[in-house]
């Protein structure tokens, strides 16, 4: 199933977890940035302090997640330059993973699928990455956090991880390829 055709049918399952999450929290919608902003650009550092504050912010980035709809999104595209993410590959948007300081440890073969960012708005293209993934991170709380991940949640981890390393999946295109993209999405600005 390509990103395209899993958003449309999240798109329901979203609406409705956003509406109840907004019922039991006080959320916020953060701004994210579109590609070229040169901000997506930056290099995300280490979360150092994990208190209340860390934990709003990532509970405000799930709900701007699941708003866009999308199914991942990293502390870079909102502008906040630390090594969060957060993604739910889930359809009914009941399995959201945060992940603090995320490490990889990408293995297996390489395998291609379609994808698409919340940056990088409405432009869906064919990307290589690893069919596995051996996640170490932090939870909100400090905790350590291991686990292996595979399938559509071992591509969404690996893209937004990419983001706190200042690259966007366009940056493993074609530079013709990315070229159009640019310009497709400065005439949008426009």
């Amino acid at each position: 199933m390509s990103v395209r055709d899993f958003l449309s049918k999240r798109y329901t399952a979203a609406l409705s977890a956003i509406l109840r999450f907004k019922r039991q929290h006080k959320m916020t919608l953060l701004k994210i940035l579109h590609h070229p902003d040169p901000r997506l650009r930056t290099k995300a550092t280490p979360v150092e302090t994990f208190d209340s504050g860390l934990t709003a912010f990532a509970q405000n980035m799930l709900e701007t997640m699941y708003a866009a709809p999308g199914i991942g999104l990293a502390a870079t595209q909102v502008n906040v330059h630390k090594r969060i993410i957060v993604v739910d590959v889930s359809e009914a948007n009941d399995q959201p993973h945060t992940l603090i300081n995320p490490v990889l440890e990408t293995h297996g073969k390489k395998i291609k699928s379609e994808e698409g960012c919340l940056s990088v708005p409405e432009i869906y293209e064919s990307v290589e990455r690893f069919e596995y993934v051996n996640v170490t991170a932090q939870g909100v709380d400090g905790r350590p956090i291991e686990f292996t991940a595979d399938g559509m949640l071992s591509i969404c981890i690996q893209h937004e991880c990419d983001h706190l390393e200042g690259k966007l999946f366009v940056d493993y295109l074609s530079s013709l390829k990315r070229g159009r993209i640019s310009k497709k999405l400065r005439e949008r600005v426009r």
